[in-house]
């Protein structure tokens, strides 16, 4: 894939199609890799924090999840790009009879009971090789160790990691090379397949102002970071050509 480096961060210039098409076609190749779903707050975060940089960069690739970022692309030389969200790209891929094999890791208990109704339900053809929902806390290494154990006893194809940015991206990064399958930091893509948050609407989404919806339903908690990292992004980007 193309690269449009934002801010330190190497985003891949690609749409859907385009993506769904290298997980399926490279599966062999991406095994014990990881891929990141980037956004404004990952960017933002990766350019204050190099460590958190090089975890994004040394991913198989980093998908523009946030649409400013394939705005940014595109109006940077890459007019074919598009935006490629983690819950897009899961549904699209949950909706693919091509026989891979998914595991699950992350999210609350109930989050992870309504997920696997919900997928059933949805996608009956999906092979669900596990599902689980690791402890709050830092693992002890014993812990990290058979639960990577379980992953790959799964024979998992791609391993949905549901912990949160920045947390599932350094988790990714940790362990590739052990995880026999690749991974996949999706974020709350959990929750919106499990039904427990709501995309917004459409009109809202080619705004660029799904991170409004998502303040909205949960204010306390992302006020702060929105504000923050929105406010960086567009004064770091301002002028760029």
């Amino acid at each position: 894939m193309k690269i449009c480096e934002i801010l330190g961060t190497k985003i891949a210039v690609t749409n859907m199609d385009e993506t769904v098409a290298a997980i399926e076609t490279q599966m062999e190749g991406l095994r014990g890799n990881y891929i990141c779903v980037a956004n404004v707050h990952t960017t933002v975060t990766a350019y204050e924090d190099p460590a958190y940089q090089k975890v994004q960069n040394s991913a198989a690739f980093a998908l523009p999840d946030g649409k400013p970022l394939s705005s940014y692309s595109r109006k940077h030389g890459f007019a074919e790009a598009e935006r490629v969200t983690g819950p897009d790209l899961m549904g699209r891929l949950f909706a693919r009879e091509n026989g891979l094999r998914h595991y699950f890791y992350g999210g609350k208990p109930e989050t992870i009971r309504l997920l696997s109704e919900k997928l059933r339900e949805t996608y009956p053809h999906l092979v669900i090789a596990g599902m689980e929902s690791p402890p709050f806390r830092e693992l002890t290494r014993e812990e990290d160790e058979k639960a990577v154990g379980r992953m790959n006893e799964s024979q998992a194809d791609i391993i949905w990691v549901g912990l949160g940015a920045p947390k599932q991206e350094n988790w990714m990064y940790r362990h590739r090379g052990s995880v026999h399958g690749v991974m996949i930091g999706v974020g709350a893509g959990f929750d919106y397949h499990a039904g427990t948050i709501k995309r917004a609407p459409m009109w809202m989404q080619k705004a660029s102002l799904e991170w409004l919806y998502r303040l909205l339903q949960d204010p306390k908690r992302l006020f702060g970071r929105y504000l923050k990292t929105n406010v960086k992004y567009l004064w770091l980007t301002r002028g760029k050509r």
